[in-house]
């Protein structure tokens, strides 16, 4: 809330509490992700080296609103590699910062990857960035695109940069409304 002035000093705690209370209110920017909610199929491809062939791989997602619709949790499982893979994701609208935030976590690592960033004017694109450091290659920038197609389709691609290179594009992936 930018109109909101930080007080120093003593605080009014009923104003105080007015104001979590319209931040801690779920917006538009929720229901966008409420309609997301449902059981998905997945198709990724994936490219691990530049001058390699890409490996593909399948899967599902679960998706469910939590905490009386805050956040949307979206729980993958397929296979990256040639092995197993679970994946969860939870991703919210923050209405102080005005940015969509989310956490990765997956049975390939042992880190928590935090994310931020922006949508587009239509709220069907969100851009979001993560600081990285990959245990081989050193520091580098997660940039994940998620575009939404139609209420059964999504597009979500992952692009990596480490420090002094360019930016290569890691993953894609198709997510598509399980029918009936």
């Amino acid at each position: 809330m930018a109109k909101a002035k930080k007080q120093e000093g003593k605080m009014d705690m009923q104003a105080a509490m007015k104001v979590y209370q319209k931040l801690g209110t779920p917006g538009a920017p929720h229901k966008r992700l409420a309609k997301l909610e449902g059981s998905w199929t997945t198709k990724t491809t994936s490219w691990m080296e530049p001058d390699k062939p890409p490996m593909e791989g399948k899967g599902t997602c679960k998706q469910k609103m939590i905490l009386d619709g805050h956040y949307l949790q979206q729980e993958y499982k397929g296979d990256m590699m040639g092995s197993p893979f679970t994946g969860i994701n939870i991703i919210g609208y923050d209405n102080h910062t005005k940015k969509y935030v989310s956490t990765w976590i997956d049975s390939m690592s042992t880190g928590i990857y935090y994310f931020e960033g922006t949508a587009s004017k239509d709220g069907k694109t969100i851009t979001q960035e993560c600081s990285y450091d990959d245990p081989v290659r050193g520091p580098g920038l997660w940039r994940s695109v998620t575009r939404i197609v139609d209420d059964n389709t999504m597009k979500y691609e992952m692009f990596l940069t480490f420090k002094g290179g360019k930016e290569e594009k890691m993953m894609e992936m198709t997510v598509a409304r399980k029918r009936r």
